[in-house]
């Protein structure tokens, strides 16, 4: 009886601290340690160790405390769309692909962010092909793009 309860404990333990979205954690921290909260400035800021927090299994970097604590107030709101993967990718060819964290949009109070590189720019194909519509295909996609690895 007594390695049953042990048994649950561990299950619920681990049921409890489980992430619920698969995150992008390239360089360790969602967005690559950008802050977050400051994508809704409309700036792109690189995070300082000094002002961390883990949320849902995933670590996050912040550029102030101040900006720390807005995230720990209501941190949904910040949260990247589809775990911080490039939004046009989930939607266009249902894959996880990384980003660059310089390269975002707020669209109805989220935040999206994209690849750019070798000279593909994939806000711009985003805006370019209808992003309203683009986004209500990476939603489908990503109910099963976020289970794969």
């Amino acid at each position: 009886m007594k390695s049953l309860s042990f048994i649950l404990v561990a299950l619920f333990t681990i049921a409890a601290t489980a992430q619920k979205t698969d995150y992008n954690l390239k360089k360790g921290y969602v967005a690559e340690g950008y802050d977050v909260t400051e994508y809704f400035n409309n700036k792109a800021i690189k995070g300082n160790k000094e002002f961390t927090t883990t949320y849902d299994g995933a670590k996050f970097k912040f550029a102030s405390h101040e900006n720390l604590e807005a995230f720990l107030l209501t941190p949904e709101k910040f949260i990247p769309q589809y775990g911080g993967y490039c939004a046009y990718a989930i939607a266009d060819k249902g894959k996880k692909v990384s980003i660059d964290p310089e390269t975002f949009e707020i669209r109805d109070g989220k935040l999206y962010l994209f690849y750019n590189s070798w000279g593909v720019n994939t806000l711009e194909k985003w805006n370019e092909e209808g992003a309203a519509a683009l986004k209500k295909k990476a939603d489908i996609e990503w109910k099963s793009v976020r289970t794969k690895h």
